[in-house]
C-alpha cells in the first residue's frame, strides 16, 4: 500500500532530510586518502544525534554502523571498518538515513577519494544526472516507471548498466515503504503518481554489467565482474508544483 504524505507530514520529512543532506555535505569535507570508513561512520553518528535525529540504519535489520560505506567495486551496504582505508584513487558511495518526529530521509552519494581517474570522475557524474533525468518524470499524472526509464535511457547512453536486484522504495515513517522505484524498465507502468507521494529515488550504476552477489558479510553487494559502481540518492517528494527533493541543500 502506497502511504500518501501531509503537509506536516512532508514539513517533517523536510527536517530529516536537511540533516542527512547536511550530513553528507559534512562526510564530502573529510573524505581523503588514509581516512577509514569506520571513522566517517562516527563523525556521521555524531552530526546526525547532535541535530536531535537518529541514524536510520543503526540497527535495521541487524545492519551495525550508521552509514553504508561502499568503495570502488561495492554497489550498496559496505559496513564501515577500520580495516577499509580510503586510498589515493578510490571512489566512495555513501549512504545515508536520519529519523526525526518519526520521519526519515535518505540519500546517498558517491564521492571522489583524492584524483581519481577520467573513468571513475564520468560513471559518478553519469550517476548524479541519471538521476536528475528521472526526478524531472516525478509529476503529478505519470507513471512510476515514467522516472525509471529515464535513468536507464541515460546511463546506458554510455555503455553503463542499472542494477537490478536492487532499487529505490517509498519512504516515509518506515525507511522502505511501497512502492519500489526501479532504476530501469518501460515508460508508461507501474502506479499513477500523485501529490503527496515521497520516493527514494536511487539509481546504482556500473561500469560493468548489471550482475551483483552479497559478499559473506551478508550485507556488502558488489559487482560480479569486479566493475566500479556508484549510487546517487534523494529523497522526493511529488507535490503541485513538481518534485521537491527534500535532501538537498
Amino acid at each position: 500500500m502506497i502511504i500518501i504524505k501531509n503537509d506536516k507530514e512532508i514539513e517533517y520529512m523536510r527536517e530529516a532530510g536537511k540533516i542527512v543532506a547536511n550530513t553528507l555535505l559534512r562526510l564530502e569535507e573529510v573524505i581523503r586518502p588514509g581516512i577509514t570508513t569506520a571513522e566517517l561512520d562516527i563523525i556521521a553518528e555524531e552530526y546526525i544525534t547532535k541535530q536531535g535525529a537518529k541514524p536510520s540504519f543503526k540497527g535495521y535489520y541487524g545492519f551495525p554502523a550508521s552509514i553504508c560505506a561502499s568503495v570502488n567495486k561495492e554497489v550498496v551496504h559496505g559496513i564501515p571498518s577500520n580495516k577499509v582505508i580510503l586510498q589515493e584513487g578510490d571512489i566512495i558511495s555513501i549512504d545515508c538515513g536520519a529519523v526525526l518526529n518519526g520521519y526519515h530521509g535518505d540519500a546517498a552519494r558517491t564521492f571522489a577519494v583524492g584524483k581519481i581517474s577520467d573513468k571513475a570522475q564520468q560513471l559518478i557524474d553519469v550517476t548524479k544526472e541519471s538521476f536528475f533525468r528521472g526526478v524531472k518524470k516525478a509529476v503529478i499524472g505519470n507513471k512510476l516507471t515514467d522516472i525509471s526509464a529515464e535513468i536507464q535511457k541515460y546511463a546506458e547512453s554510455f555503455g553503463y548498466s542499472l542494477v537490478r536486484d536492487y532499487v529505490g522504495h517509498g519512504i516515509g515513517k518506515d525507511m522502505h515503504e511501497d512502492p519500489e522505484v526501479p532504476n530501469f524498465g518501460r515508460p508508461g507502468r507501474g502506479p499513477k503518481l500523485c501529490r503527496g507521494m515521497v520516493l527514494a529515488i536511487e539509481p546504482m550504476v556500473n561500469i560493468g554489467n548489471y550482475h551483483v552477489r552479497v559478499e559473506s558479510n551478508d550485507w556488502t553487494v558488489i559487482t560480479e565482474d569486479g566493475s566500479l559502481s556508484a549510487h546517487y540518492e534523494n529523497t522526493v517528494a511529488i507535490l503541485d508544483d513538481g518534485p521537491e527533493i527534500l535532501t538537498l541543500v
